[in-house]
């Protein structure tokens, strides 16, 4: 790929009608959306945050694959939770997944336009040369 500004999508109906990207890559950059846990192959979600947090995260990994990233290239993590029950939940998940160097990460709690969602994962990654 060229270090031209280009975009990824997962399939999702919410970027065309909300106009966004699931992904964009600049350069050696990867910004990826805020992506919650829905599977898009079938639109589902599970009711668990931690389940929901690992879908995400597969989400966000297909992008930065498709981008030549991986999990290891983030380097920032926001992290939107719904309901603060589900820190440490969605935190233990994320401990699993990020080893040495770990991305930076801020925590918000806030509320989601569809209600069954519990959290909310975005990232940036820096892809290695």
């Amino acid at each position: 790929m060229s270090d031209a500004r280009w975009t990824i999508s997962s399939g999702s109906k919410f970027e065309k009608m909300a106009g966004y990207s699931r992904a964009v890559v600049d350069g050696e950059w990867v910004f990826v959306s805020g992506t919650a846990g829905y599977n898009f192959e079938d639109g589902s979600i599970s009711d668990d945050a931690a389940e929901q947090t690992r879908q995400s995260l597969k989400t966000i990994a297909h992008a930065l694959e498709q981008a030549g990233a991986s999990l290891a290239d983030i380097v920032r993590v926001r992290v939107y939770i719904a309901d603060r029950k589900d820190v440490m939940t969605v935190s233990t998940v994320l401990g699993e997944t990020f080893s040495d160097p770990r991305p930076t990460n801020t925590t918000i709690i806030c509320g989601f336009a569809m209600e069954e969602m519990k959290m909310e994962l975005e990232v940036t990654a820096l892809k290695r040369k």
